[in-house]
């Protein structure tokens, strides 16, 4: 194999780990994140991307939504649906065996 075929070789091999590595794990995961955002309902509880812990209590529409945070029912704030990092379903029930 000559110089040119050798460095084309390398380069393609650099591609192919960088897609697995990088590109790859990225796209999955932000395909569980659009999944998450289609299931999120009225009394989820959901963790913003800026920390703050809240409970869903309305939805305005697709991309927005009404969360209520702390115990003062009267911090009720509207945001982005894609704000939202992490979910935990209200009517998950937790099994203790």
């Amino acid at each position: 194999m000559d110089q040119v075929t050798m460095t084309i070789l390398m380069l393609v091999v650099c591609f192919g780990l960088m897609y697995f590595l990088t590109i790859r794990p990225q796209k999955k995961k932000e395909e569980e994140l659009k999944q998450m955002m289609e299931t999120l309902e009225v009394g989820d509880s959901v963790l913003t991307t800026s920390g703050f812990y809240g409970v869903v209590v309305d939805k305005v529409d697709e991309t927005t939504i009404i969360v209520e945070f702390g115990n003062d029912k009267h911090c009720r704030i509207p945001m982005e649906k894609s704000a939202i990092q992490a979910m935990e379903k209200a009517n998950a029930s937790s099994s203790e065996d």
